[in-house]
Order: structure tokens, then sequence, then C-alpha cells
């Protein structure tokens, strides 16, 4: 089965799942937590990914309990759901390398300006045996 890429939200709802079973608002904190705050997934989108990834095999529920007369759903990730997201991550680091080696073979050229242009004409005269 090839690797799916996973978009944003779910690399880190994922990887809000690596250290073992959570609950909604817990995966919702840590997926926070992690992205920095880019990714602060509501119930209502959070709920529906879990559902997606469970139907994709990703996660899974690991068990239900009450707490204060609410149900309260932990998931955990399957071995299947940490063998894409490590993949995932592999791929996003090689393709953060590839661009941070074609960045520094390609810094800018230094933009000139009229002291960079005094000094480059004074350390030309200077080898040249010509004084100003």
């Amino acid at each position: 089965m090839a690797t799916p890429v996973l978009r944003e939200p779910t690399y880190f709802i994922l990887a809000a799942l690596l250290d073992g079973p959570l609950h909604g608002y817990a995966i919702a904190q840590s997926a926070r937590e992690l992205s920095g705050g880019a990714v602060d997934p509501t119930a209502g989108t959070l709920y529906g990914a879990l559902d997606r990834l469970a139907g994709q095999g990703l996660v899974e529920v690991d068990r239900e309990e009450v707490v204060s007369g609410r149900r309260r759903r932990y998931h955990r990730l399957s071995d299947r759901g940490r063998e894409v997201l490590v993949d995932e991550a592999a791929r996003l680091r090689a393709a953060a390398e590839v661009v941070q080696r074609r960045a520094e073979m390609r810094q800018p050229p230094r933009r000139r300006t009229p002291a960079t242009d005094k000094r480059q004409m004074r350390r030309s005269a200077g080898r040249s045996g010509r004084g100003g």
C-alpha cells in the first residue's frame, strides 16, 4: 500500500499520539503545542479526522471511560499509523534538505552600494600599485 502524504493537521494529530493513547481534548491540545499553534482543531474537525484516520487504519480506539457523566474515548496510533507518520517525517526532512542545499548554493548576489564600490576601488588601486 502506498504511503499517503499527510496534511499538516493530520500529521500533528498523529504525532500527538506518539506518546500513547489520548482522549480528544488532549489530542487537540498536543497537536496545537506540537505545531506551535499552527494546528488548532475544533472538536468537530478533530473527531471527523479521528473517524477518517480510524477508517484508514492509522488510529484505533484504545478505550472508553465515563468522566463526570461524559464519555471519554481514548485513541492510539496503530502500527500502520506510526509507519505512515515516520515515513512522512522522513519525506518532509528530505524535502527540507533539498531546499536548504539549493538555498546555500544560490546565495543572492551582494547588493552594491556606494560604500562597497569605494572599498572595491581602493582595493583595486592598492593591487595595481597606484595610490589615491
